[in-house]
């Protein structure tokens, strides 16, 4: 089999995988034109329209990272190719730490306790018990399910939610639009991990964040698209640093719609608003690889595989 791939570090994934594959030829995106219309598979990450177009008989698409909102948007992608992306692949454990200290920031009094350092204030609060403590996540695929196990593993009670029914040790799980309206009165800090799809886009609004309680707080390592930008600016309230804001206490954002963040917005400027640019989970190259190579050998073996249904979204 031929495989092209193309992401960053292109060269260190071909030669992983050519170990991992001695009987494969890999080549990357700088091979010849002539190489990449022949190539079986594409292992790629955000890839052109123009590189999608090039092979003329491919059987197999791994989309080298967890979402895949930016692969089923290409215009260039054919119809009818299977895609499998990457499921979790080490990503969770780096998400779930960047989540646990987001929880714990809030819970105790972090936030609180740098505006009064700015304001050169001596004051202790009362911590909180965990068990008072309801974490809220929205989406239970690879990487949520783990994530919710490990908040729960630390003594919060967790609550799932997911747009089909699901089961799952130690977490309360909702489904469908009423279960997300449960949960979300119930939570005092909300993560979200659902993929990017038409039903997700926006889903948090005027209306959902209405919904939390009155100090509730919220973190994103998932998707960008998922936030009414506008809707969320008007919870938090006004940006300044004083003890008084709006419903919500405060946010961690990981993901944006546009990326990097655009110098003008003004999410930056927001004293309850923490910025990271999209580090939340990045894929640990050598299990990556791994699930890549076994992905690849699978397809070529006609193995059965999970694959991404365009329609979902994921």
């Amino acid at each position: 089999m031929k495989v092209l791939v193309h992401i960053d570090d292109a060269e260190q994934w071909r030669d992983a995988l050519s170990e991992r594959l001695p009987k494969a030829e890999i080549i990357t995106s700088s091979a010849p034109l002539e190489q990449r219309r022949e190539a079986d598979y594409l292992a790629v990450w955000k890839p052109s329209e123009a590189l999608l177009r090039e092979p003329t008989a491919l059987k197999g698409i791994v989309n080298l990272g967890a979402g895949v909102d930016a692969l089923l948007n290409n215009p260039g992608l054919p119809e009818g190719v299977p895609i499998v992306k990457l499921r979790d692949a080490g990503m969770g454990d780096l998400i779930g730490d960047y989540v646990r200290y987001g929880i714990l920031h809030f819970q105790r009094d972090f936030d609180r306790y740098r505006r009064q350092q700015h304001a050169r204030q001596w004051r202790e609060h009362a911590v909180v018990d965990k068990v008072d403590w309801p974490v809220g996540v929205l989406g239970l695929g690879a990487i949520g399910a783990k994530v919710a196990a490990m908040v729960a593993a630390d003594g919060f009670p967790v609550h799932g939610w997911s747009r089909s029914e699901k089961s799952l040790d130690g977490i309360i799980c909702h489904h469908g639009d009423a279960g997300l309206e449960v949960l979300l009165d119930r939570v005092r800090t909300l993560v979200l991990l659902l993929p990017d799809t038409p039903a997700t886009r926006r889903l948090i609004d005027t209306r959902a964040l209405a919904r939390l309680p009155e100090g509730a707080s919220l973190i994103n390592p998932g998707r960008g698209t998922l936030i009414d930008e506008a809707a969320l600016l008007a919870a938090l309230g006004p940006g300044n640093d004083a003890g008084s804001g709006g419903r919500l206490r405060g946010v961690i954002l990981d993901a944006f719609p546009e990326e990097p963040l655009p110098e003008a917005s003004p999410l930056w400027r927001h004293p309850r608003v923490w910025i990271t640019p999209h580090m939340a989970g990045p894929t640990p190259l050598g299990e990556a690889m791994d699930q890549v190579a076994e992905a690849l050998r699978a397809f070529e073996a006609g193995e059965p595989l999970e694959t991404v249904d365009p329609a979902a979204g994921y």
